[in-house]
């Protein structure tokens, strides 16, 4: 199985310090299960999306940018999801709804997610979280139910992701664990049965215009 652990921040600057406090949560995330299924850390801050928005399915395929193309196949390709956040305004991180609004639903659907949220403060991103059930629901990935809090991240992992020495390490591996061996279990169960049936042949994807979201009446 593949995961894909998207990265919800472009901050590389001081104020705040450190800077790039959520990297050291996403790498924490993309090495939690060693190898196997593997994983892959998505930073926005590798990828050029231009001054203006437009998605990939925007595009004709052949002409799409490269590198929207290259990760759209990353994205249907992957069996499950990991997306981290800090909180804005009691809100999911802009830069990671600008990311995974450049991709329609239909590449993210029939595979779970899971939420990671921090923040150098108590909380933890927590109020984050609330809104980003809804975002990937209607992205497709389901959400799992056990949820990641870091508080204080930057007191409790270190630059590349592991956890500092004067923290309880086996005590947060085991927080972690309950949100990863949910997704890791959801993801080995989705991939079976879409191995079975194809869901994209049940039902229409919308690849089109959001008319296709209508119902069927002539209003």
């Amino acid at each position: 199985m593949r995961f894909l652990v998207f990265l919800g921040s472009v901050r590389n600057s001081t104020p705040p310090n450190p800077p790039r406090l959520g990297l050291r949560v996403a790498k924490a995330c993309a090495s939690y299960y060693q190898g196997d299924p593997s994983t892959e850390l998505i930073d926005p801050l590798d990828l050029d999306f231009g001054p203006l928005f437009k998605p990939y399915f925007a595009y004709a395929r052949s002409k799409a940018p490269p590198h929207l193309r290259a990760l759209a196949e990353k994205i249907e390709a992957a069996d499950g999801y990991v997306m981290v956040s800090p909180e804005y305004n009691h809100s999911m991180s802009p830069a990671l709804a600008h990311l995974l609004n450049h991709f329609g639903s239909s590449i993210f659907s029939y595979k779970p997610s899971a939420i990671v949220t921090y923040s150098a403060g108590q909380w933890g991103g927590a109020r984050a979280a609330v809104g980003m059930r809804t975002f990937l629901s209607e992205l497709g990935c389901l959400p799992v139910s056990a949820m990641v809090h870091i508080p204080k991240a930057h007191e409790v992992l270190a630059d590349d992701g592991s956890f500092l020495k004067n923290v309880d390490s086996e005590g947060w591996t085991n927080y972690f664990g309950r949100a990863f061996t949910q997704l890791k279990w959801w993801a080995s169960a989705a991939r079976n049965h879409r191995q079975e049936i194809d869901p994209h042949t049940l039902i229409q994807s919308f690849k089109r215009d959001p008319s296709q979201r209508n119902t069927p009446l002539d209003l």
